[in-house]
């Protein structure tokens, strides 16, 4: 028996889900209907289809049929959970589809590392469509990682089938013509691919030039005048809504302008909480439609309009024959909730629970990280002066954005002492891989902890170890554990370890359940606003301390970096 038999009438299909009411994203309409799956696939949408005495029926009870959701740019590893975990987490409440980098697992393990993380979704309801980065790590100037990914590397990933094109195509790499970033470019454009970009805070002439080397599409607009104007300019928009970059609300003014049919959502980077609490992709259909939008149309955003901008629309996306049978069951469209999901013909979910757990992979064992044990001293920054002004980082109302910060530190015995009171501590960058051993001090403003020091070792772009302390000796013990315990979060005060969260899987990812990673990313969160804390998620905002691509300030393993002029610079003025 073959597809094209059950597509035909000439043999019955495997599954039919009958009694429901499709919703059709390829024409917009809502009518009764039943789907026809042979094995993974859908065979067959129509009235009434041909039953066998094998054939298994899963009934709507008069719910609508629609499409699984896609994620349309989304880094799983931020979630600190493993693909296995992630996919448990979100394929209930309708996620069957997620475009990720997998950038982190990458310079961390390389090919073999997103190998392992794609082949995992296989045995999961989430299927991974992978964008190869447009290079990586993504900082400027370039980090020490455990693994680069350049124009030699995507000659092989392009030929892997779940490569769709190349992620997060950052604007300054295009602008400034980064060779290794235009040699892929060139290899998409050969191997008919398309490209992603990043392009955060754009104006209409750095628009122009994105579209012009041929970015596809684009997943961060701060503002709906700057999702317009890419738009404009032949950009297709994605509307982001992560657990703190909250931009659905500002963006979604796009679609009474303009229309939808070239935007689509997206959640970028999410917590555990906060998918158990409001749901994925699901959440963003509901803001839609609550902001005004047409149910029909917001499920489109989340649907065929993301698979069509990926070039994938042949394969997800919508409840029409060749396509994968990831179907859901909800009873509003307006008050969108998955009651049922199915997901490569099989029904996997009901009422938010999986019907059968995923079992994870066997993992490796645990290995600390190749860094020397560091002590107090390797995080002093020197000075012969009685006092110093200093460029620190300093945090700003505006998502994750770091301005530069003018403050006058004393010192005491030649080193550079943080205050509390002036709001300014350390942060270092530890490189983790045993490469060089950097470990540059510099100045942050905003964390605004009044004791000890809090550590990550999930920190893109490059996952070395980020510290922020208020004390060089916590922040030495909180470097410490996060390299014995092969990474993970920890929170030191007075010496003592006082949280922790493991990372075994490349020391960016744990095997918890989402539940257990929520009650403890809570207890980490919680005990850094104790400290005195005042960012909306603490531990996120200090693992983006490394990302260049945000502006204006950020800190690699290289020192402290300006994002605008694309330079390391002296954190003593």
């Amino acid at each position: 028996m073959t597809l094209l038999d059950v597509a035909y009438g000439r043999r019955p299909a495997d599954t039919i889900i009958a009694n429901g009411t499709l919703v059709n994203v390829l024409t917009g309409e809502v009518y009764p209907a039943e789907i026809g799956i042979f094995q993974d696939r859908i065979a067959a949408v129509g009235p009434a289809l041909q039953r066998g005495p094998q054939t298994r029926v899963i009934d709507a009870a008069g719910g609508y049929l629609v499409p699984g959701l896609i994620d349309g740019h989304l880094h799983i590893e931020c979630s600190k959970l493993s693909v296995t975990s992630f996919a448990d987490l979100v394929v209930p409440l309708g996620t069957t589809s997620v475009v990720s980098g997998l950038d982190q697992v990458l310079v961390v393990e390389g090919l073999p590392g997103v190998r392992k993380f794609l082949d995992e979704s296989k045995k999961t309801g989430m299927r991974i469509w992978w964008g190869a980065p447009a290079k990586a790590p993504y900082t400027v100037p370039q980090s020490n990682v455990g693994f680069t990914f350049g124009p030699d590397e995507h000659r092989e990933a392009h030929t892997w089938p779940e490569c769709v094109g190349v992620w997060e195509t950052v604007q300054e790499m295009v602008e400034h013509g980064d060779p290794a970033v235009m040699r892929a470019l060139e290899l998409a454009e050969k191997h008919r691919l398309p490209v992603f970009g990043c392009a955060p805070l754009s104006d209409a002439r750095r628009i122009a030039g994105l579209a012009a080397a041929g970015i596809r599409l684009d997943h961060e607009s701060y503002s709906h005048g700057e999702m317009l104007e890419k738009l404009r300019q032949g950009i297709y928009a994605i509307v982001r809504e992560s657990s703190v970059a909250h931009f659905l609300q500002e963006n979604i003014q796009v679609v009474s302008k303009v229309g939808a049919r070239r935007v689509a959502f997206c959640t970028d980077d999410v917590h555990a909480a906060d998918v158990l609490a409001g749901g994925h992709m699901d959440k963003l259909v509901r803001m839609a439609v609550k902001a005004g939008v047409d149910p029909v149309t917001a499920i489109q955003m989340a649907t065929v309009n993301c698979a069509e901008m990926y070039r994938i629309d042949d394969k997800v996306g919508s409840i029409a024959p060749g396509r994968f049978a990831d179907v859901l069951i909800v009873d509003s469209l307006e008050d969108f909730r998955v009651r049922d999901v199915v997901a490569a013909g099989e029904l996997v979910a009901r009422d938010g629970r999986l019907i059968t757990p995923t079992v994870p992979p066997a993992r490796g064992q645990v290995t600390k990280f190749p860094v020397k044990e560091v002590t107090a001293d390797d995080f002093a920054l020197r000075s012969e002066q009685a006092a110093v002004d200093v460029l620190a980082i300093g945090f700003t109302e505006q998502v994750f954005v770091r301005k530069r910060r003018d403050i006058t530190l004393p010192v005491l015995n030649g080193v550079v002492e943080p205050s509390v009171d002036k709001d300014a501590l350390l942060v270092t960058v530890v490189e983790r891989y045993g490469k060089t051993g950097n470990m540059p001090v510099a100045v942050v403003s905003g964390m605004g902890i009044r004791e000890g020091a809090i550590a990550t070792s999930a920190a893109p772009d490059d996952n070395n170890i980020i510290c922020v302390g208020a004390s060089r000796a916590d922040m030495a013990l909180a470097v410490n554990t996060v390299a014995e315990m092969g990474g993970g979060q920890v929170i030191v005060v007075d010496g003592e370890v006082r949280e922790s969260l493991p990372l075994p899987i490349a020391g960016i990812v744990s095997d918890l359940p989402a539940a257990e990673m929520a009650v403890a990313e809570q207890r980490l969160d919680d005990l850094a606003r104790e400290l005195g804390c005042t960012l909306p998620s603490p531990l996120m905002y200090l693992f983006f301390l490394s990302i260049t691509a945000i502006p204006d300030y950020a800190v690699t393993d290289l020192g402290l970096v300006d994002c605008v002029n694309l330079e390391v610079v002296e954190v003593i003025q």
